[in-house]
């Protein structure tokens, strides 16, 4: 934003991303919005906003565009990588702490893409047309969490359609859902070149027109202005919430820049490495092959991603200042071999990158054929075969399976990837990653899998429609529905540790809320973090409802033998759905069951309550 010296308005910066500061400078990079949601960690969340923020105020920027939370809907979207997964709870709790790390650094936090952007195939043609309660229940509580709970200081438009309208000229999802029923004060604008028009955009809510102005701008608008089709009124309205909200920042009463905080901060770095190392998701481990027993010396660390730290493209593109590659983080324990037949075990390390999954396009589901034929070739020499994969989302895991003894999904976990895999395999830290999202055995196992491209016949110069039949039914929502079973299911991952679940009990409080409670207790020999996930359900409804929806969980530390308890308060909303007759959430009368677990398809406690 220029600035303004006769009024003392300063210059305003702006930066990408969401996984580090990306601007003309190295900066930290941190693991991708996968990864953190993969963590199930507020603290963790907050801790990676607020040294992302203090990375911010190193290089004067005042305003960093991101988190992102759009739904992970399905598994080829190039640009989920960014994104905190499939569910909407776990969306929500990690960008509320998240935003809030940022924004206690003095940065102000982005939420974006609103709405509806869950594919980058013909993102800026395609209309993703979505009922109201499916909005409701799915793409939009982690928008409204962020303003109404962390008070994020913007929201950013998506490229695409909602409902055949552009979001950056939609007034039922800018003036009267974000500004009137959610309260949202600050500063809506566009993503970059996703403003279509001058005096529809203008009208219709949007405040600020990135990059630059080449609908709303003085000619433009002036002759808006003279001609009447913009009130001046509605330009000060914009003018009011870019200012107000700069104000309310600080950002025209001090310098932004703060000179004591290092551009290279050994803290980031550590924040990175954090998150890394509780991100990484066992998701196989044959026969206990890992940790590494002491008869392992000499490794062989191979495959396209093993010298070099993958991550996603686009606008989440961050170039370090330093890394540590798996070849590298292994190296720090284990011989190098060079020779597969020779080794004591053979690292691969496949996946994506920012060639093959990114911003503006889609990716393949499966990985590529030359990694499936190394892998094959490795597996025939050397059996103790471990197989790390780097991607943002689901891929095809079945061949690697069939020849690994063990699998880890490291996401793009960042500059100190390598340091947090190798502690993985040797034992230092135990995983204690779980998925986000689900995992299927087949691409059309999805439930989303008819319904991604576009599935409505196409009007000449009209956008593609791409209609959400599905419904609320995504994610593990959709698989509980269609009795799929998928290959690794939401909130899966396996530890170098067994828990116990045990004295589940729930009670109604006198404020109208639920209190659940129950202990948790490590029963094997080393220390570890469980996560206990709960979910509800409802047992008679009106409507077709989920058998199962996430409505909290807490990540618990436990020493060998050691048991701790766990609460949850739980609110109206984690009992209720989208009344599109009311046009509000409602609760209905009757029974819901009270399910804890460490997966959504690994139950392990039951109860119920009565409301």
């Amino acid at each position: 934003i220029r600035e303004i010296p006769r009024l003392g308005i300063p210059r305003i910066r702006m930066a990408d991303g969401p996984q580090g500061v990306r601007n003309d400078t190295k900066s930290t990079m941190y693991p991708c919005g996968a990864a953190t949601a993969a963590t199930w960690n507020r603290e963790l969340a907050y801790a990676y906003g607020k040294s992302l923020g203090n990375d911010a105020r190193a290089r004067g920027v005042h305003i960093m565009l991101g988190p992102g939370v759009n739904i992970y809907r399905f598994p080829k979207c190039g640009r989920s990588f960014e994104y905190y997964g499939e569910d909407p709870y776990l969306t929500s709790e990690t960008a509320v702490a998240y935003i809030e790390g940022m924004q206690s650094a003095g940065v102000m936090s982005t939420i974006k893409h609103f709405c509806g952007n869950n594919q980058e195939y013909n993102r800026n043609n395609g209309s993703s047309d979505i009922d109201e309660r499916t909005l409701n229940e799915i793409y939009l509580p982690a928008f409204r969490k962020a303003v109404q709970v962390a008070h994020t200081g913007a929201v950013m438009s998506s490229y695409n359609l909602v409902n055949g309208l552009h979001t950056t000229e939609n007034k039922a999802l800018i003036k009267d859902l974000l500004r009137d029923e959610w309260g949202f004060e600050g500063i809506f604008m566009s993503d970059w070149t996703a403003t279509y028009s001058s005096i529809c955009a203008a009208n219709n809510g949007l405040d600020l027109e990135m990059s630059w102005g080449q609908f709303m701008n003085p000619n433009t608008l002036g002759k808006a202005i003279e001609t009447g089709t913009v009130t001046e009124k509605t330009i000060d309205e914009k003018c009011q919430h870019i200012l107000q909200t700069l104000i309310e920042f600080g950002f025209l009463d001090r310098e932004q820049k703060v000179a004591s905080i290092p551009e290279d901060n050994p803290e980031s770095d550590l924040t990175a490495l954090n998150v890394a190392r509780e991100a990484i998701v066992l998701l196989e481990n044959e026969d206990n092959f890992l940790p590494f027993s002491n008869k392992v010396k000499k490794v062989m660390v191979t495959g396209p991603n093993s010298g070099n730290i993958p991550t996603g493209g686009g606008s989440g593109f961050v170039e370090p200042f330093h890394t540590i590659s798996v070849t590298e983080g292994v190296g720090e324990f284990y011989k190098s071999a060079d020779d597969a037949a020779k080794a004591d075990a053979v690292i691969y390390c496949a996946g994506f990158n920012h060639h093959l999954e990114g911003e503006g396009f889609d990716r393949p589901f499966e990985l590529p054929e030359v990694q499936i034929a190394e892998i094959d070739s490795l597996a025939a020499i050397n059996p103790n075969l471990v197989v790390v994969v780097n991607a943002g989302g689901g891929v095809d895991f079945n061949p690697v399976l069939a020849k690994a003894k063990a699998v880890l999904m490291a996401w793009y976990p960042g500059q100190a990837g390598g340091k947090a895999i190798a502690e993985i395999l040797a034992g230092k830290v135990n995983p204690s990653g779980r998925l986000p999202i689900t995992i299927e055995r087949r691409l059309e196992d999805n439930p989303v899998y008819y319904n991604y491209y576009c599935n409505t016949e196409r009007l000449w110069n009209s956008p593609e429609r791409v209609t959400y039949f599905e419904g609320v039914f995504v994610g593990y929502r959709g698989y509980d529905r269609s009795d799929v079973e998928p290959l690794f299911p939401f909130g899966y991952g396996l530890s170098y540790t067994d828990f116990q679940f045990s004295d589940i009990m729930a009670e109604k409080l006198s404020d109208g809320r639920v209190r659940v409670t129950a202990s948790v207790k490590n029963t094997g020999k080393r220390a570890g973090a469980e996560v206990v996930q709960l979910y509800v359900n409802d047992e008679k409804a009106s409507v077709p409802r989920p058998e199962k929806e996430l409505k909290g969980y807490e990540k618990v530390y436990l020493e060998p033998g050691e048991s701790k308890s766990v609460e949850f308060i739980l609110d109206s909303e984690a009992f209720a759905y989208y009344d599109m007759d009311l046009h509000r959430f409602t609760v209905e009368p009757g029974i819901f069951n009270i399910l804890l677990g460490a997966s959504s398809r690994d139950i392990r406690l039951t109860t119920s309550v009565t409301l």
